[in-house]
């Protein structure tokens, strides 16, 4: 089981988790004072990649709004997967202009589970995707994730049974309840970032590394 840890805001948070056991690093990149938690500009993504290098996965966390936005920045900060999670959806026509400008990323599309209707659009998803990522949504945080609360892992269980690719169960997950998740849904990875973060103000300002070592202790004792 591999630990997925968002999102990180600076060179040292990446060393620091991925020596917690971090195996997947997660990076927003967004324009100071945008919509979503935890965002770094573009070229201070880029230092964060350059640190990570091989050490663990390096996962683009896309907000950009056009597919020619997020190719171009794709192309430039070099992720080994894009998560698309916001205002753009993927496709299939998307997947092929990956495989030219930018094949050795995988593509990794958010499913927000708020009903049995994400079964079905985690299955015409997973037809073109590399991997899917199971998380909640929130009335007050644009796209899919960042919501801090869990959802029903019973339906995340059945698009895990229903899909050929790789699943990662996201959501209000934290030290305290993964191991609960992970006993029913059965995922190949589980990600953390609301309860493995300091929030100063409402605002998630640094990750709490003695949550984060915890959250990858328990992820990779996992047996399923």
């Amino acid at each position: 089981m591999f630990a997925q840890i968002y999102a990180i805001q600076s060179v040292e948070e990446a060393l620091a988790c991925i020596e917690a056991g971090a195996d997947r690093i997660g990076v927003l990149t967004e324009e100071p004072g945008g919509n979503y938690p935890c965002g770094v500009t573009t070229e201070y993504a880029k230092k964060i990649f350059e640190a990570i290098g091989d050490k663990a996965m390096k996962v683009l966390i896309s907000v950009k709004e056009t597919e020619d936005e997020i190719l171009e920045e794709t192309a430039y900060l070099k992720p080994d997967i894009l998560h698309l999670c916001a205002e753009y959806r993927g496709n299939p026509e998307f997947r092929n202009r990956m495989n030219e400008r930018v094949p050795e990323v995988l593509l990794m599309e958010a499913i927000g589970v708020r009903d049995e209707g994400a079964i079905e659009d985690a299955i015409a998803r997973a037809s073109y995707a590399d991997i899917l990522i199971l998380d909640s949504v929130s009335d007050t945080v644009p796209g899919i994730g960042a919501a801090g609360v869990t959802h029903d892992w019973s339906i995340d269980k059945r698009i895990k049974e229903s899909v050929s690719v790789p699943v990662v169960l996201a959501g209000g997950l934290g030290p305290e309840n993964v191991e609960e998740a992970m006993n029913i849904v059965h995922p190949d990875g589980v990600d953390s970032l609301t309860r493995t973060s300091v929030s100063e103000n409402g605002i998630l300002v640094r990750k709490d590394i003695g949550k984060v070592r915890e959250f990858c202790r328990k992820a990779h004792a996992y047996k399923g």
